[in-house]
C-alpha cells in the first residue's frame, strides 16, 4: 500500500467542475459563525458536486483567510450566494421546486437513515447556527426535519461533521 500523489487522484479541474452536472441538491448556512465551519462546508460540497451552497445572516462570506484555510479552494469550484434573510432565501427556494429539508432535532425529525431521498427531485439542506441550530422563522418552511442519531452524552454534532454525514448520505442515496 501507498498513498497516491495528488497527480494521480484524477481529480477535475475547476472549469470541469462548473461545466460537470451537479446532484440537485443546495447547502443553506443559517447564521454560521465559524468560518472553518463555512470553509469546510465548501469543501464537502465541492466532494460531492452538489449544485450551489446559500451563506444566510451572519455566516461569513469569501474572500476571508478563515474560510480559505478550510475550503482549499473549493470556493472557486462551488457556485454560491449571499442572502441576508434564511427564510425569504428558503421560502423562495421552496417555491422554485426545492423539497426544504431543515437539518434539526424537532418533535417530528425523521432518523437519518430512515429517509430516503427521491430521484429527479431539487433538494434544499437548511444547516443551523453552532449555538441555536436552524432559526425559528425557517422551521414552517421545511418539508421534513432530519436528524442524525446519536448515542453519546452530547446533544449535538458540530456543523461541519453533520454536514459531512448528511451530504455523504444523500450522495450515497441518490448516486445509485
Amino acid at each position: 500500500m501507498k498513498k497516491l500523489k495528488l497527480e494521480e487522484l484524477g481529480r477535475i479541474s475547476v472549469d470541469e467542475f462548473k461545466a460537470s452536472d451537479k446532484l440537485p441538491i443546495v447547502v443553506v448556512l443559517d447564521n454560521i459563525r465559524s468560518l472553518h465551519n463555512v470553509g469546510s462546508a465548501f469543501r464537502t460540497t465541492d466532494a460531492f458536486r452538489f449544485e450551489k451552497i446559500y451563506l444566510t445572516g451572519i455566516t461569513g462570506t469569501p474572500p476571508h483567510r478563515e474560510i480559505e484555510k478550510t475550503a482549499l479552494g473549493a470556493t472557486d469550484s462551488v457556485a454560491w450566494e449571499y442572502a441576508e434573510s434564511t427564510s425569504e432565501l428558503v421560502g423562495k427556494l421552496k417555491s422554485d421546486g426545492y423539497t426544504v429539508i431543515i437539518i434539526e432535532q424537532t418533535s417530528s425529525s425523521v432518523q437519518l437513515q430512515q429517509f430516503s431521498p427521491e430521484h429527479g427531485k431539487k433538494y434544499c439542506l437548511v444547516f443551523g447556527n453552532e449555538v441555536n441550530g436552524v432559526s425559528e422563522d425557517v422551521l414552517p418552511l421545511g418539508d421534513v426535519a432530519i436528524e442524525i442519531p446519536q448515542f453519546g452524552t452530547k446533544h449535538s454534532l458540530n456543523v461541519s461533521v453533520c454536514l459531512g454525514i448528511i451530504t455523504w448520505e444523500f450522495f450515497k442515496k441518490l448516486h445509485s
